[in-house]
């Protein structure tokens, strides 16, 4: 299972780098100008990194681990972009072969 999430920022290169970096000395992260990826314990994370924006694709094998994985990397993702305009990132997962189920769009938890 997949799910997708789009960070709007001119500053998409900087915060994939620094979050690549961050788990780098943990992870084997593979980094590159425009991507990452990051295979984490529950899943991989990968993202693409646009002139107006960041591209954040999270996969796991079990629903539990997606959730946990959204929630994981948009908290560390929110936390380097702190100056940005946006409290959560919004996330829509798809299935095999690319369907999208739309009831199960979720926003991250709040963060306390």
């Amino acid at each position: 299972m997949q799910s997708h999430a789009r960070l709007n920022t001119d500053k998409a290169a900087r915060y994939m780098t620094q979050l690549a970096k961050h788990w780098s000395h943990r992870f084997e992260v593979a980094l590159d100008a425009t991507s990452a990826r990051i295979p984490l314990p529950v899943g991989t994370c990968v993202m693409l990194a646009e002139p107006d924006g960041l591209n954040v694709t999270v996969e796991a094998a079990e629903l539990d681990s997606l959730a946990r994985l959204e929630d994981v990397v948009a908290e560390h993702l929110l936390r380097f972009a702190f100056r940005e305009p946006v409290a959560r990132l919004a996330w829509t997962r798809a299935w095999e072969a690319g369907r999208i189920d739309p009831p199960t769009l979720r926003i991250n938890r709040v963060m306390s």
